[in-house]
């Protein structure tokens, strides 16, 4: 059942933010997902652009109290305000380039072809690529304000994100997959996205949610995770320790199986696409709570109806 509601919102939010545009919706700058800017009739913006941008860590000091200054704290308020109320949400249920993701892992299902697993010291050392993009990601834009460093610089991380060249491919523009000649330090970023898109792709196909390995957006949400309004909780003296969590897990995550003592056990690269908690045989072992209000318990019972369908 939620599986089902997860599909749908899925799909629903890939239109929306995809072709809302054209509709006349705006919803800014601040989104805490890839809705990639460079769609065409795009609904929002994925935050990252605005945070390597004029109206994030490429800004003067000196300008804060100006209009442009306002603008920078509104659109990182936003982006706060977003990911108190809905946390991984944006990843699991809302963003589109994960939704692309989910596409080619069920195509991958359809012909046969079985999952690629990766050894645990593989996995964990792929974990780190997401800090050194988003140390990637802050760090020049510094050096493009305060240090001299060439503005084609500008906007590193979207120079190569794979959601640039792949995702206006949903609105017919193929633009994005060509090589840009302009100069040096262009025609490198337009080579790696490429390549980097060609590899995400290829990646997704064999590897269920490949980018979210590497995505840099996961460890800002995972920043707020405190004072989140979601929160995502095991009661270990009731885990049998079956692993059903953990082998149905899209992103390898150990912790909801392995954790004892902690009560929250939302990890850092969970995308809360309650999996687990579906898979989960016993009663009352994870929830799932906005505020104090429970939103999903586990139960022998959902167990039982959700695997006979």
């Amino acid at each position: 059942m939620i599986g089902r509601i997860r599909i749908v919102t899925q799909h629903l939010m890939f239109i929306f933010l995809i072709y809302g545009g054209r509709a006349g919706i705006k919803l800014g700058h601040s989104l805490p997902c890839f809705a990639c800017p460079y769609v065409s009739g795009c609904s929002g913006h994925c935050y990252l652009m605005a945070l390597q941008g004029k109206w994030g860590f490429e800004f003067a000091v000196a300008d804060l109290f100006s209009y442009e200054g306002f603008r920078v704290l509104l659109y990182f308020a936003i982006f706060i305000f977003l990911i108190i109320l809905l946390s991984k949400f944006w990843c699991g249920w809302i963003c589109p380039f994960g939704t692309f993701q989910d596409w080619l892992a069920i195509l991958r299902k359809k012909t046969g072809i079985r999952e690629s697993e990766f050894s645990w010291k593989t996995r964990d050392g792929l974990k780190k690529v997401k800090y050194v993009l988003l140390a990637f990601l802050i760090i020049i834009p510094v050096l493009i304000t305060y240090a001299g460093l060439h503005s084609d610089f500008s906007l590193p991380f979207c120079q190569i994100c794979p959601a640039k060249p792949i995702m206006p491919l949903f609105t017919g523009n193929v633009d994005h997959f060509a090589l840009d000649y302009t100069n040096v330090i262009t025609g490198t970023f337009s080579a790696l996205s490429i390549i980097i898109a060609a590899a995400i792709i290829v990646g997704s196909f064999f590897k269920d949610r490949f980018f979210c390995l590497f995505c840099p957006m996961l460890p800002l949400i995972q920043l707020f995770k405190k004072i989140s309004l979601l929160r995502f909780e095991k009661e270990a003296d009731l885990c049998s320790g079956c692993g059903n969590c953990h082998r149905m897990c899209p992103v390898d995550i150990r912790k909801v199986s392995d954790e004892r003592s902690n009560k929250a056990v939302m990890d850092e690269d969970c995308i809360l696409c309650m999996k687990c908690q579906e898979s989960c045989p016993e009663d009352n072992v994870l929830s799932l709570k906005f505020l104090k209000y429970r939103i999903f318990l586990t139960s022998r019972k959902y167990f039982i109806r959700n695997n006979r369908s």
